[in-house]
């Protein structure tokens, strides 16, 4: 298809971003030997794709075409650097992992190397997540700092951080050999979660859901399963991502607009992925104390089953919040349970709850503490105070399809 509209050709590049991305850069990495190298040669390659689509076509395979663009471009750096080889990390030296190594076919492809070469645990935490989502997704730093309720700036230095300590310490570009998966598994499993939420609901843009993403996030968690089969936390992880997604095709209408929980066609519900979901949950609670994948799991699961929202057992919840505060308290776990407090004993409490939380520093600019205080009034009967929580809401939300919902619950207060 030669000449191709310059629009054609934009929607063709936006769209390989956000579905070949990952795929791109990890292969890329291979050649490269260098994550920052990889980055521009992969970066390179999209901006030749806008340049070389127009004239030759379109191609079948984006993917395809953007990879060996990409490797052809890294591997062009390193022969015009040639002293750079002395300061490569070991990304491509290879490992001996003896009678202990992973079986090849149980590794898909190269994103799951890159997840944990980026989860290592040279590496804080909050880097790795944070680095995997930048790296693997092609997330803006924008949109990876939403994700993390941090300025813009601060996640911009930890990523760049992060990759120097890489490039510094010369972690192997690898799955790790079975006698260390267990140990490195929670930052892998941190990371697939934050994949999926993200694409859930996009920090950012028209779209409520980034399809993409959360596609990503479920692939990447059966992929783990596949890995770590007998892991309770992996199925724990499994279930929470199978368990949400079964009600994505409930939370948009027609117009593409947001239907909140209370609201859904529950019959739209994916019974497939809930009764998949319940299943690995079972196998998970198995694990004492069970972990906080699982918990989440189970609060998931109770909105599931639940016939519709006055059925719900917002006492159980409530338990289950109050164990997940146990394993892993957060000032985003503390807001949630005060959510079910609200429902389970009464909105004035969950306000009273939810107003505590507005001295948390994390939650200063997190829109879904001031959604939740909104929501709260309006069913205690104070709409001017409502009205000022939802504005609130407004201006610290980023997503058009949260903002059109926010805006709707504002025209019916009732003065």
């Amino acid at each position: 298809m030669p000449h191709a509209a310059s629009s054609e050709v934009a929607a063709a590049v936006a769209d390989a971003h956000r579905r070949e991305w990952g795929f791109v850069l990890a292969a890329t990495v291979r050649v490269a030997g260098d994550i920052d190298a990889a980055e521009e040669a992969v970066q390179d390659a999209y901006a030749s794709a806008l340049a070389t689509w127009g004239v030759n076509g379109i191609p079948r395979n984006p993917g395809a075409w953007l990879t060996v663009t990409a490797r052809r471009r890294a591997l062009d750096m390193r022969r015009r650097v040639a002293t750079l080889q002395r300061a490569l990390p070991k990304l491509l030296e290879p490992e001996e992992y003896g009678d202990d190594a992973p079986d090849a076919d149980d590794i898909p492809d190269d994103r799951l190397r890159l997840i944990f070469t980026c989860c290592h645990p040279a590496l804080a935490l909050e880097a790795q997540v944070a680095l995997t989502l930048r790296l693997l997704c092609g997330l803006s730093t924008a949109d990876v700092a939403r994700a993390f309720l941090v300025p813009e700036a601060t996640m911009a230095a930890r990523i760049t951080r992060a990759k120097k300590k890489i490039a510094a310490a010369g972690i192997p570009y690898r799955v790790p050999p079975v006698s260390e998966l267990h140990e490195r598994v929670d930052g892998v499993l941190s990371v697939v979660y934050l994949v999926y939420t993200t694409g859930h609901t996009s920090p950012s843009g028209s779209d409520l859901m980034r399809r993409d993403l959360a596609e990503r996030g479920l692939e990447l968690a059966r992929t783990l399963r596949v890995l770590l089969p007998a892991d309770p936390d992996v199925a724990g992880l499994l279930a929470l991502v199978l368990l949400t997604d079964a009600r994505r095709d409930a939370r948009v209408d027609k117009h593409d607009d947001q239907v909140l929980l209370e609201d859904q066609d529950r019959s739209k519900w994916d019974r497939r992925a809930i009764a998949e979901g319940v299943g690995l949950l079972r196998e998970a609670l198995v694990s004492r104390p069970p972990g906080r994948f699982a918990l989440m799991a189970a609060i998931a699961a109770v909105h599931d089953e639940s016939g519709s929202w006055s059925d719900t057992d917002w006492q159980e919840i409530l338990v289950l919040y109050d164990l997940l505060m146990e394993r892993w308290p957060s000032p985003v776990v503390q807001l949630n349970r005060a959510i079910a407090l609200g429902f389970a004993v009464g909105y004035a409490e969950g306000l009273a709850e939810l107003d505590a939380l507005g001295a948390e520093p994390q939650l200063a600019r997190y829109p879904y503490l001031a959604a939740a205080r909104a929501d709260f009034l309006a069913r205690l009967g104070h709409p001017e105070e409502a009205r000022v929580a939802f504005q609130e809401a407004l201006i610290l939300t980023g997503n058009e399809a949260e903002r059109r919902a926010l805006r709707a619950r504002l025209g019916q207060l009732v003065e």
